[in-house]
């Protein structure tokens, strides 16, 4: 079985390992503002760009790896009745999904660190700030949703005047 395994993983190419190390690249980071989001460690990960320029690189490797992809894209892009056609064309290709992969990757991090911030900023409960944080790598249209809902109460409840 442990043969079997590495067997597998000997047979990954570039956009197998692509795909493996924008997850995993991300997944620390993620990590630790779901489940230790007031930790020093986290915070001080957080300051700096590390947390999404793994996958940017990993988009750009596999962009100049095969760049017929993204030639193929600008063509179909000066045609409007062609553009989406272009887009599932590369899509379907494995270094189209790869590097779609990678640039979705940094973007749902770079937008959950956002919210993320946000919470914090605002004194949002942690298990509200972990729902968000969760689906904001998860499913980013249900984090920003939550996200979004909470602000919303949060500046009705701020707007709200106070009688003493």
């Amino acid at each position: 079985m442990y043969y079997i395994t590495i067997q597998k993983a000997s047979n990954m190419d570039l956009y197998d390992i692509s795909f493996f190390l924008s997850t995993m690249w991300v997944g620390p980071f993620w990590f630790g503002m779901l489940v230790f989001p007031d930790h020093e460690l986290t915070k001080k990960a957080m300051e700096g760009p590390w947390f999404f320029l793994g996958p940017i690189a990993i988009w750009w490797a596999v962009t100049f790896a095969d760049p017929q992809g993204l030639i193929e894209l600008a063509k179909d892009s000066a045609d409007p009745t062609r553009i989406l056609d272009g887009l599932a064309n590369i899509m379907g290709s494995k270094p189209g999904a790869a590097a779609a992969w990678a640039h979705m990757v940094a973007g749902d991090i770079f937008v959950t660190r956002w919210m993320w911030l946000k919470c914090g900023d605002r004194g949002t409960s942690r298990g509200l700030t972990a729902a968000i944080v969760f689906f904001g790598v998860m499913l980013m249209p249900v984090g920003v949703a939550i996200y979004l809902a909470a602000s919303m109460k949060n500046n009705e409840s701020d707007a709200k005047p106070t009688t003493a």
